[in-house]
């Protein structure tokens, strides 16, 4: 599957309508999730079962596409069965206290808390010792997605008409026309998007993966940093760039902006629109620098190894959280796991434990600090840069033991879906497919048999 993105040029009254289709799919998605709620063991066909009593109870619901409200029930289906997935395998979800949790050790003593039937159906309390990603409400969805009907393509293949009673009419796409190299009948889903500088539309293209080949076949051992974006084996430092750091000024002055507008008029929407096209613009070069990298990695390189980082654990350091989430290093894996796929590279991913307290020569402990960046080894004598002394422990440990090969970073279990928060849980739900990737490009993102939030 592969995912192509386009800019939507709209009039007023279009976008109007866009938003009440977007708050519509919102509505139905978190009707039928109190639905479940307060109908503790009710299945699949309950849910899409009530979506039809929506449909007839509110003229508005109907006024949608009925296979964009089915795709709001498979949003809730999922996040269901996310849950129980987590609930089974004693798997962390949302933070802990979150609202509308339940409290599957000790209900009892929650406030809000009920018992749990023989179903395994847990009901919600508000605060819950589990981290387990109760589902949640959703409060400003920016998405409506379709399925094959309710939309129809232009023999141009240039716009794109929607043909429910919401009144969207047809949209005119910008971006290269890589959509003329499929036929209609390969798309699967269309999606519009909502983001701070306009409308998107994305087309969900069933195609297979097409493979590149290698300019070289080096073999390198990868260890991130946030003094340096990464730092090879071979004694090369990729620079982090910072972004959010060097884009921090100016979004804190437009930030300010906003709070001397007067609340309710339109100035001040213009001041926040001002705002969210900063932190959009910080986010896709975050997104684009990863991509670029690890297509670069990927295609001079057979084997790359890597450490298995757990990053929710290390963005709870207060002091580091800003620079971690800045320097996207689940992102960079990300890219760097498809590029293993198109390239036909094999990656691998290793536990980090001791890699750079390790020496690299002898492989005798040599204790230091973070503060320490120079690896001194009083055994051998051996002294390097304390990133590269890791990058070459973080090789020769995937090579000897092999680590996680195959880490499937497009697969089921990543949470950026099309029409969900977290990838299918259930063996009965149909996947979709990631959506990072460029504004109507698709040179680098064939993207694997999955599904996109």
């Amino acid at each position: 599957m592969l995912v192509l993105e386009y800019k939507a040029v709209v009039r007023s009254s279009q976008a109007i309508a866009i938003d009440e289709a977007i708050r519509t799919s919102q509505f139905v998605r978190n009707k039928v999730l109190r639905y479940w709620m307060d109908n503790r063991g009710v299945g699949k066909k309950e849910l899409y079962q009530y979506n039809t009593q929506l449909r007839a109870e509110y003229a508005f619901v109907k006024d949608l596409n009925s296979h964009a409200c089915q795709a709001s029930v498979e949003n809730v289906e999922r996040a269901i069965s996310r849950f129980f997935d987590n609930c089974k395998n004693n798997k962390q979800g949302v933070a802990l206290g979150q609202k509308n949790e339940p409290n599957l050790s000790n209900p009892t003593n929650n406030r809000d808390a009920k018992t749990i039937n023989h179903e395994g159906s847990a009901h919600f309390s508000r605060h819950s010792p589990v981290k387990k990603g109760y589902p949640r409400f959703k409060k400003d969805s920016r998405c409506v997605e379709y399925k094959v009907s309710g939309w129809k393509l232009h023999p141009s293949k240039r716009r794109i008409t929607f043909s429910d009673k919401k009144g969207i009419g047809e949209l005119k796409l910008l971006g290269k026309w890589d959509i003329h190299t499929y036929p209609v009948g390969l798309i699967k889903r269309v999606r519009i998007v909502r983001r701070a500088d306009g409308y998107y539309v994305q087309f969900c293209v069933k195609a297979d993966v097409t493979t590149e080949p290698r300019s070289e076949d080096g073999e390198i051992g990868l260890d991130v940093g946030l003094e340096y974006f990464y730092s090879d084996s071979n004694g090369h430092h990729q620079e982090n760039p910072r972004f959010l750091r060097k884009a921090e000024k100016v979004i804190k002055h437009a930030q300010r902006r906003i709070y001397k507008k007067e609340k309710g008029k339109n100035n001040r929407r213009k001041a926040i629109r001002r705002y969210a096209r900063k932190h959009l613009r910080v986010s896709r070069q975050r997104e684009e620098h990863a991509k670029r990298l690890a297509r670069c990695v990927c295609k001079l390189n057979s084997f790359v190894a890597y450490e298995d980082l757990n990053v929710k654990g290390l963005v709870k350091n207060r002091h580091l959280s800003k620079s971690i989430s800045d320097v996207a290093w689940t992102s960079f894996r990300r890219w760097l796991e498809y590029f293993a796929l198109k390239f036909n590279t094999k990656v691998v991913a290793v536990a980090p434990h001791y890699t750079s307290q390790k020496c690299s020569n002898c492989g005798q402990t040599v204790k230091k600090g973070l503060s320490t960046r120079t690896h001194d080894c009083p055994h051998c004598g051996t002294v390097l840069q304390r990133d590269v002394n890791a990058a070459i422990n973080i090789l020769c440990k995937a090579k000897s033991t092999g680590g996680h090969p195959g880490s499937n970073a497009w697969g089921v279990g990543i949470s950026t879906l099309l029409g969900a928060t977290q990838a299918c849980a259930s063996s009965d739900v149909e996947p979709r497919i990631p959506r990072l990737l460029a504004v109507g490009s698709v040179n680098d993102v064939d993207i694997a048999d999955v599904l996109l939030a």
